[in-house]
């Protein structure tokens, strides 16, 4: 009975989320491979679609495969649809993000969708991650589950990044936003950058901290990626008042109650990880963290960190605490 009132719940929410997704439909034009990206590497692991429309990604033994838009940008509206690999995929590391790390080595700037494998039948999990000026040593990282099998169909993943906020988006829901605090300072992503995709073996780390490898038994590893879009201010471009205008009055960037509505509704069922609450690994939060209490309860029953553990009760209380499980953010396990 239990089981079945979970999945009743599970139901509804996933078509409520699809629901708000129609609403929430962004007007974008998307663009063939070769008017906005070139191969980065992987070769012949690199396939173009007949109609220039879509491009698969594919990791086997010898290697991976990836992509990278053909322009630097200061700012803009990223997105693709995108199929994840079938089947048994722990290891294998897909990600669609900006950065600017092949320009600045030791100061770069990053934001990232990042897929981390999966152990065939397990629950699908997504990370996000804002880095801004190499601030990898204290990454504003989270992490939610997938009310769907990313495997199984083309769903699309966007990310606005402009001069005040960072939003991402799952099939046109939003998922995360990152308003600029002044405290940010240069932990703010603020230097022009590429947008990438790449499929690649991260077995030392992408699975539970490495513990499950990629099984080239199971290969090849496809990605499919479809429903490009390159909206935004070109770092060559000498005036950026057009682009920045279409941004700023963009239905993408126009945070409304709706979309916040379903944002939170998001967060506290799906989301297991964020920097915000872990006060054990952060004692200072973020200058942008909005605090939720019903995003810190999910932080404290999800548990996602061996050493973040939430308040003992007092000893006439009867309520059981769950018990920790790891985390792993990124390449670090907490």
């Amino acid at each position: 009975m239990v089981m079945g009132t979970s999945m009743f719940f599970l139901r509804i929410f996933i078509a409520t989320t699809f629901f708000f997704a129609s609403i929430f439909a962004f007007d974008v034009p998307t663009i063939a491979f070769e008017d906005g990206f070139s191969k980065l590497f992987g070769d012949d692991n690199l396939v173009i679609s007949p109609d220039g429309k879509s491009v698969s990604l594919t990791l086997n033994r010898y290697t991976g495969s990836g992509f990278i838009s053909s322009e630097a940008y200061h700012n803009g509206f990223f997105s693709a649809s995108i199929k994840l690999p079938k089947g048994h995929s722990a290891g294998v590391v897909v990600a669609f993000y900006l950065s600017n790390g092949d320009v600045y080595d030791k100061t770069h700037d990053e934001l990232d969708f990042e897929f981390l494998g999966n152990r065939r039948g397990r629950e699908w999990r997504i990370q996000t991650n804002v880095y801004g000026n190499g601030s990898t040593d204290h990454g504003r990282e989270e992490r939610y589950l997938l009310p769907f099998d990313p495997s199984e169909a083309f769903h699309q993943y966007s990310i606005l990044w402009t001069a005040n906020h960072i939003i991402f988006y799952i099939d046109n829901v939003p998922i995360r936003e990152v308003i600029r605090a002044e405290g940010m300072g240069l932990d703010y992503p603020s230097k022009p950058m590429y947008l990438y995709a790449t499929i690649w073996d991260g077995s030392a780390w992408a699975t539970e901290n490495g513990k499950y490898k990629v099984s080239y038994k199971y290969s090849p590893f496809i990605a499919e990626f479809t429903d490009l879009v390159l909206v935004g201010c070109q770092a060559s471009a000498t005036d950026c008042t057009g682009p920045d205008f279409e941004l700023a009055t963009a239905d993408y960037n126009i945070m409304t109650l709706p979309k916040r509505s379903a944002m939170r509704r998001y967060r506290e069922r799906y989301m297991t990880y964020t920097v915000c609450y872990d006060i054990i690994r952060y004692p200072t939060t973020f200058p942008e963290c909005e605090h939720d209490s019903a995003e810190r309860q999910t932080f404290w029953d999800w548990g996602e960190s061996k050493i973040v553990m939430p308040p003992k009760p007092r000893s006439r209380s009867k309520r059981r605490v769950r018990p920790a499980r790891n985390v792993y953010v990124g390449q670090r396990v907490f």
